[in-house]
């Protein structure tokens, strides 16, 4: 306690504090006296945080705060905040509000005029990234996909679609251990099996382990020796072949196919530097001609 009661407090608000993604000891002296300072700390779990105040020494309230209660917790926070309380939010690990709640209740204390301020630390994606080899400009973060096969094929659908387009990122995807090897089999039947990529797992932590190598490696890896523990899935971006697209037209047809005409013609007209009306346009032809199966009408608003 003796480094957090040097360290300056932030004004009153709500604070986002990013708490360690396994190790402990990765809690920042800012983070751990704003903390210290707050009225109350509000959580996912009250079980997981207690065990980070126990380890560092403070006994501050917590309250809960997760999907399903946010939007009712919201004016009562809101409240506290306007009479001048100091409040933080923490995730279970890492960085709040990445592929974890509180999203709703930043937006309602900003739409209020009230202080919102940030305390950086650990996240998980970007730790993983930096340690994947994979190319870290420009990444796509994904969060989870959807855990059953219809959404999960769809939602990788998309991602081709606008790889399809002109989307050349490392993606970054979030995974429970159990369904580790069937999300690596969807993304091979969705992307390829040659497609580069890592999985990192127990990240911080005594067993830290980087798998490296392409999809199909990674899945025949899974399957002889299931990851423990979270997990942390990149994709290195499709080569020069994969990228598709020689033209408009190509790259509206691809897009089309895993999206709505609006999305696909926005996704190609961002990634080939073109007005979005226009873009717009052709694809609403493409589609009439019959040539983009599936895609929905929706124009552009702007």
């Amino acid at each position: 306690m003796d480094d957090a009661s040097k360290t300056p407090l932030p004004p009153a608000g709500l604070a986002l504090v990013a708490t360690p993604i396994g190790n402990m000891d990765d809690l920042s002296p800012r983070a751990l006296a704003t903390l210290a300072g707050a009225e109350f700390i509000l959580c996912e779990d009250t079980r997981v945080t207690q065990k980070l105040l126990v380890r560092h020494g403070l006994s501050i309230p917590l309250r809960p705060l997760h999907d399903h209660n946010e939007d009712a917790e919201i004016p009562g926070i809101l409240v506290k905040l306007r009479s001048g309380a100091k409040v933080a939010l923490v995730s279970d690990a890492g960085t709040p509000l990445v592929s974890d709640p509180g999203y709703r209740l930043v937006r309602a204390v900003i739409e209020a005029g009230l202080p919102v301020t940030g305390i950086p630390g650990p996240s998980a994606a970007v730790l993983a990234l930096t340690l994947s080899g994979l190319p870290p400009h420009p990444f796509l973060f994904q969060g989870f996909l959807p855990p059953r096969g219809g959404p999960r094929q769809a939602a990788i659908a998309k991602i081709k679609g606008m790889e399809q387009a002109g989307l050349a990122a490392t993606l970054i995807f979030y995974e429970a251990p159990h369904r580790v090897a069937e999300t690596l089999a969807a993304l091979i039947e969705g992307l390829g099996p040659e497609r580069p990529a890592a999985l990192a797992r127990e990240l911080t932590k005594r067993f830290e382990e980087v798998r490296r190598g392409t999809l199909a490696e990674l899945l025949a890896g899974a399957e002889a020796d299931p990851p423990r523990g979270e997990v942390v899935l990149l994709l290195g971006p499709p080569g020069e072949a994969a990228e598709g697209a020689e033209n408009l037209d190509d790259a509206l047809l691809a897009a089309m196919r895993g999206m709505s005409l609006r999305d696909a013609a926005a996704s190609v007209a961002l990634a080939h530097g073109l007005p979005r009306k226009a873009v717009y346009a052709r694809a609403l032809e493409l589609s009439r001609q019959g040539e983009g199966q599936g895609a929905r009408e929706n124009p552009p608003t702007d």
